[in-house]
């Protein structure tokens, strides 16, 4: 019988990926003496859990080292705010959480980067946020800047390592240093393959960071984790994502966040369906009402009845997939693109040009290679998982 540790406690060996699986935060007695007698901040939300000794259910990483006698003195939240709640884009301001009395600062509200105030009383950073390995997805653009603050004030990091649940693609167009923004701030592919502690170990041994400062740097790594497997999470990493098929499709339904088409915000299968009032009827034969709903409350076309492909149940290509995106262009009346939106979404200023021109997918497919192959070289050097 194989017995496996997690947060302390003894089990024995489960069956799937998924249950085998032990992330950094459960890998307690690797860093907990780093904490000890020290004042720490916490970068966290909804996903920064540990499982239970019963393996059913989880304990907030921060309730979790409250329990040990950990000092938790300041809690750093990223868009939709600790409890993951807020909408896409919304605003969080800064708050007390109600349930530890501890002070939480957001970080997607007035501010982007914890300030040197922020940062005054903090002896060490943890962080711990469940990623979604698709660069549009803002926790990493946090992750940066929590890595520059950190670098800034001398104050050491360790970044709690967690699954992509996009396993080990690396696909779509590359960043262009023109089109950088929250929604991207480095040369990286749209999906890049990396979980977000070998991302961080991306971040500082490439000299990517915005400091002249170095950074003490530590990555709590997985036990058990299988790069080439699409995880289950157990919790969804952002309102709009509720499960695993809305995470695979989020790469390609995503791109539709720069255009005027719903990609099923203000449903219940939000990057699962796509749709507009615009799009031909008699090419789309699927419909869906747009409403108000928590984390969406004011989606693209609300109150509007979007015709559309439910996609809730296809295959999803192991690829950053155009074909939905070009179907609804060649199918739609009107205004289709945002084109700033669009650009810092895919990163590419001539994606839209392209699209406009008539390229098929494999002819856009083949522009991005050359960027690809060579980021696929210096993914390659920080690797931490076989």
């Amino acid at each position: 019988m194989v017995l496996i540790i997690i947060a302390g406690c003894l089990t024995t060996k489960a069956q799937s990926l998924e249950e085998n699986l032990i992330v950094g935060a459960e890998r307690i007695g690797d860093y907990i003496e780093q904490l000890e007698n020290k004042n720490i901040a916490i970068v966290a939300n909804a996903t920064s859990v540990v499982r239970r000794c019963n393996r059913n259910s989880y304990t907030h990483l921060v309730d979790t080292l409250l329990s040990r006698k950990i000092e938790v003195s300041k809690i750093f939240s990223p868009e939709h705010g600790f409890r993951t709640i807020a909408d896409a884009g919304e605003k969080v301001s800064s708050s007390i959480d109600p349930k530890t009395g501890i002070e939480i600062v957001s970080l997607y509200g007035k501010q982007r980067k914890p300030t040197k105030e922020d940062l005054n009383d903090v002896d060490l950073i943890l962080f711990d946020i469940q990623d979604v390995g698709v660069r549009f997805y803002t926790y990493i653009a946090t992750l940066q800047y929590i890595m520059e603050a950190a670098a800034d004030n001398h104050i050491p990091l360790i970044v709690l390592d967690r699954p992509n649940p996009n396993g080990d693609l690396v696909d779509g167009p590359v960043m262009e240093k023109e089109n950088t923004s929250f929604l991207g701030l480095q040369p990286i592919p749209l999906v890049y393959g990396l979980t977000i502690g070998e991302y961080a170990r991306l971040l500082n041994e490439e000299n990517w960071l915005e400091t002249e400062k170095s950074l003490e740097l530590k990555v709590i790594q997985m036990a058990n984790y299988d790069r080439t497997h699409r995880y289950h999470l157990p919790i969804r990493p952002s309102p709009n994502l509720p499960n695993a098929q809305s995470i695979a499709l989020y790469p390609s339904l995503g791109l539709f966040e720069g255009t005027h088409i719903n990609a099923g915000r203000g449903t219940p299968q939000p990057f699962q369906r796509y749709g507009s009032k615009d799009l031909d009827q008699t090419v789309f034969s699927f419909n869906y009402e747009v409403t108000s709903t928590l984390g969406a409350k004011y989606p693209k076309q609300l109150g509007e009845l979007c015709y559309g492909e439910d996609l809730s149940l296809v295959e999803v290509p192991k690829k950053v997939s155009l074909h939905w995106l070009l179907k609804a262009y060649h199918h739609h009346k009107g205004a289709f693109f945002k084109s700033e939106s669009f650009k810092l979404h895919s990163g590419q200023s001539a994606l839209e040009e392209m699209i406009q021109s008539g390229f098929t997918e494999n002819q856009i497919r083949a522009t991005w290679e050359k960027d690809l192959e060579a980021f696929k070289v210096i993914r390659s050097r920080h690797i931490m998982y076989p």
